[in-house]
C-alpha cells in the first residue's frame, strides 16, 4: 500500500486525512492493490452505513413541494454538505427518493449519529 505520509517530508508521524470534515468518507482507511502490470491503485475503504435505529431522532421534517435534501440539511444542520446524514437516517440509497412529488407529505427523520460532531454555526 502506498504510504501517503511519505510524500511530504516530516509527515511520517502525522495522520493524513484526505476527506474534509463534511464527508461521509472521513476517517475511512486508504487501501491499495497492485494490478497485473505492477501499477498501484489507491482507493477508499468501504463505508458501512449505520442502522437508523441507532441514531437518536432530534427532529422530523415534512417534505414540501420544491424541497431538496441539501436545502433541508442547510436548514437543519447549518450546512448543505451534510445531506447524506438525512439519507442515512431514512435508509435512502437514492437521495432523490426522499424529496420530489412522490415524497410530498413524508416525514424525514433528522438525526445525529453517535460520534458525529454538531455542525458549526455561522
Amino acid at each position: 500500500m502506498m504510504d501517503l505520509t511519505t510524500l511530504v517530508p516530516g509527515l511520517q508521524d502525522a495522520r493524513v486525512e484526505v476527506y474534509d470534515e463534511f464527508s461521509r468518507y472521513r476517517g475511512l482507511p486508504l487501501l491499495s492493490f497492485v494490478d497485473a502490470a505492477g501499477r498501484e491503485h489507491v482507493y477508499g475503504g468501504r463505508r458501512i452505513v449505520p442502522q437508523p435505529e441507532t441514531m437518536p431522532e432530534v427532529a422530523r421534517v415534512t417534505v414540501r413541494d420544491g424541497d431538496r435534501l441539501d436545502n433541508v440539511a442547510a436548514v437543519q444542520f447549518g450546512d448543505a454538505r451534510w445531506w447524506w446524514r438525512i439519507a442515512d437516517a431514512n435508509r435512502a440509497l437514492a437521495p432523490t427518493a426522499l424529496t420530489g412529488p412522490q415524497a410530498l407529505g413524508r416525514g424525514l427523520r433528522i438525526t445525529l449519529p453517535e460520534g458525529v460532531p454538531l455542525p458549526r454555526q455561522g
